[in-house]
């Protein structure tokens, strides 16, 4: 097989889908790897790295599309991806279809195999190839939560844990999953008094035992979340319906509720943001006001530490990729059940029902199209 890794184009995306380990072993599995020119510098990998190990640099990406069978990317194809995209070519990457229907209808056009990251399941209900990612984004919550919240950037001027005779800030975490959990564990660990909402009660005793004292454990209901919203001093979005666009769990009305120069991190951006008012941002411009309050919007919060990014992410993706590459997206996808529901759009149809609910689209049988090929 024909594997193409090309460059992120999308904006500040410096994360890299293969790395050079990854492609020594594709080589020596008998595959032809095409990395374009330059894709792994953002992550600290040269090319001469990738050619170490067998990698065919290529300096054109529309030779990588023209010739791969199977694209491997980071970040789902934006507008200038589309016409590159081929009937019949897999293309494994994040793809967050329910938050566009631009990008849902582009892909569908190209008849290609979109197979999504973020929807690979295990009978767990874990989702392996999402949680490196969220843990990631999680963690940087906090850490871009707090600069925002200095006088300098437009917050309230508040040192997150405080100092004795000073009380910490005040962080409400919206999710009680990987997001969540791993935000809660950084603002903590910096000393502030955190609150997570969560619908799950067994998620929530689960968080009783592991979580530090300093953190409280709600049941997540519209009551709840807006007796606790005027306390806010950082509002962390995490939560996730997988496959489908989050729903809307603080609206415009209730920012009326929250303090002036309070920041929001909506992590769930990518799906459609928990937060009514949020809007994707990017790495150069990262944050806005509404009512006061400060969103923070990035929608591809972890390509800001692309190094430990790309090795976290792709230790997950790659098995998954290398099966792809070696028996083929049809087997692979038959005999793993997890693979299979990755599966979103296939030669123009959607598979994938989240990815249908969102935008009133017909759902084909999975099974059946993928028996079709």
């Amino acid at each position: 097989m024909i594997i193409g890794v090309p460059k992120e184009i999308k904006t500040n995306e410096n994360r890299v889908a293969v790395v050079p380990a990854g492609v020594e072993t594709l080589v020596s599995d008998g595959h032809k790897v095409l990395v374009e020119t330059n894709a792994g510098v953002g992550s600290g990998f040269t090319d001469d790295v990738y050619e170490k190990v067998g990698a065919t640099m290529v300096a054109s990406v529309d030779d990588i599309w023209a010739q791969a069978d199977m694209i491997i990317k980071v970040k789902e194809p934006i507008a200038p991806e589309w016409p590159k995209m081929r009937e019949g070519q897999v293309i494994f990457t994040y793809y967050h279809f329910a938050a566009s229907e631009e990008l849902t209808r582009a892909v569908m056009d190209s008849k290609c195999i979109a197979i999504a990251y973020e929807t690979v399941e295990l009978p767990s209900g874990e989702l392996p190839l999402l949680t490196p990612m969220s843990e990631v984004a999680g963690r940087m919550a906090v850490q871009e939560g707090a600069k925002y919240l200095e006088k300098h950037y437009g917050g309230r001027g508040l040192l997150m844990g405080g100092v004795p005779g000073v009380l910490p800030a005040e962080v409400l975490v919206l999710g009680g999953g990987v997001v969540g959990t791993n935000a809660a564990k950084m603002a903590a660990g910096l000393g502030a008094h955190v609150t997570i909402f969560d619908v799950s009660l067994e998620r929530l005793r689960y968080l009783s035992d592991v979580m530090a004292a300093n953190v409280d454990l709600v049941y997540s209901n519209r009551f709840n979340i807006l007796e606790q919203l005027p306390k806010a001093d950082l509002l962390i979005g995490g939560v996730l319906i997988t496959g489908a666009k989050a729903p809307h769990l603080v609206t415009r009305e209730d920012l009326k509720l929250m303090k002036a120069g309070a920041v929001i991190v909506d992590v769930s951006v990518d799906q459609g943001g928990c937060i009514e008012t949020i809007k994707p941002t990017t790495h150069e411009e990262p944050v806005y006001v509404v009512d006061g309050v400060l969103h923070y919007g990035v929608a591809n919060m972890p390509g800001g530490v692309p190094r430990t990014s790309t090795l976290a992410l792709t230790n997950a993706t790659f098995p998954y990729a290398r099966r792809l590459a070696q028996v083929g997206w049809q087997e692979a996808c038959v005999t793993d059940r997890a693979l299979f529901l990755g599966c979103n759009v296939i030669r123009g149809q959607v598979v994938y029902p989240g990815v249908g609910e969102a935008f009133g689209i017909g759902v084909a049988d999975a099974e059946a199209v993928i028996a079709q090929g």
